[in-house]
């Protein structure tokens, strides 16, 4: 079970990840990651004092959440799918960013999938997720 301060709960702090991070689709699942904006502070943008912000921001915990929809299954599939994309998570949640909003959305193909299978997903998306952007050549 994750913390009550690593959880989403809240439909805008989904909403928020979704239509601000990175999304990345790797077989059984699709991940969305917002990571957190750190300005230089070597150059401020307002005439205000700079502030250093590097010990509140070290505080904020990465907090995931996760989009299991009735095409994934019944009820107890997607309990189930939902237990073992928690248990994963869990696992990795230390190696994001602090103040990182990870959304996990379980596939279809998530109910078949096994434990390692669904590792082995989550962990190219969530590398994928955390790469630069490249830019595209038209």
């Amino acid at each position: 079970m994750l913390a009550a301060a690593q959880r989403l709960r809240r439909s805008t702090d989904f909403a928020a990840a979704v239509r601000g991070g990175r999304r990345a689709g790797r077989g059984a699942v699709v991940v969305h990651l917002a990571v957190p904006v750190t300005a230089d502070p070597s150059t401020p943008t307002s005439p205000e004092p700079v502030r250093d912000n590097s010990a509140e921001q070290s505080s904020v915990p990465s907090r995931a959440g996760f989009v299991v929809s009735k095409a994934v299954g019944n009820a107890v599939t997607r309990n189930r799918v939902r237990r073992r994309l928690r248990a994963l998570v869990r696992e990795r949640l230390t190696a994001l960013p602090a103040g990182s909003t990870l959304v996990v959305r379980a596939l279809p193909a998530a109910a078949q999938a096994s434990y390692p299978r669904l590792a082995t997903d989550l962990d190219a998306a969530i590398v994928v997720a955390r790469s630069p952007r490249e830019r595209r050549s038209r």
